[in-house]
């Protein structure tokens, strides 16, 4: 992967812009901070997030390393993981992601998580173990596709074992954390 600058500065600076804002209002809806018209504002932002991010893979592909740099990759990459209300544009991110993977120009370990995220939203079980969810019980794990090699899987696209990274999660999200620890990416971002 590259270290230049970006091809497309201009294109980087929204993306992660976008991505910002974005992540600050689901760290606020973690600790249920958001009421009934910030929740609602929140969902416009993804929407609209969603169809940048729709404008920008129909003209470019994938946003990738060379295109716009590593932060705005990553910017784009959350956007396209939490555009849950468009499941066509998630699978259209995940493949474009992986092209972008194949070439050096991307993280096989943001494609394995959009990945994840495509299957849980699509109904499937994930491959990798990346998606969660904070439930009654504390932080879940999504539906899983055979349990008995997902740490090889994982190690596969460079995660840790599931284990390790269920541990810096749990101790992430944990109650007692000051505000100054508090979660700015959804659980799902996190393994």
């Amino acid at each position: 992967m590259t270290t230049d600058e970006p091809q497309r500065p201009d294109l980087a600076r929204e993306l992660i812009a976008r991505a910002t804002e974005s992540a600050m209002h689901r760290a606020r809806r973690v600790r249920d901070q958001l009421d009934a018209v910030q929740l609602g504002q929140d969902r416009h932002t993804d929407h609209a997030n969603t169809k940048f991010l729709r404008r920008v893979l129909g003209e470019y592909e994938w946003p990738g390393h060379r295109l716009v740099g590593p932060a705005a990759a990553r910017a784009a990459w959350s956007i396209a993981l939490h555009s849950d209300h468009d499941l066509t544009l998630q699978r259209a991110a995940t493949i474009l992601l992986r092209r972008a993977v194949q070439t050096d120009d991307a993280l096989v370990q943001h494609w394995a998580h959009l990945h994840d995220r495509a299957l849980i939203t699509g109904g499937c079980a994930q491959e990798y173990g990346t998606q969660l969810i904070l439930g009654a019980e504390g932080i879940e794990l999504c539906p899983l596709r055979a349990p008995e090699s997902l740490d090889a899987r994982r190690a596969t696209v460079g995660l840790p074992p599931l284990a390790v990274a269920l541990k810096a999660v749990r101790r992430r999200y944990t109650p007692d954390s000051s505000a100054d620890e508090a979660p700015t990416v959804v659980l799902a971002g996190a393994a």
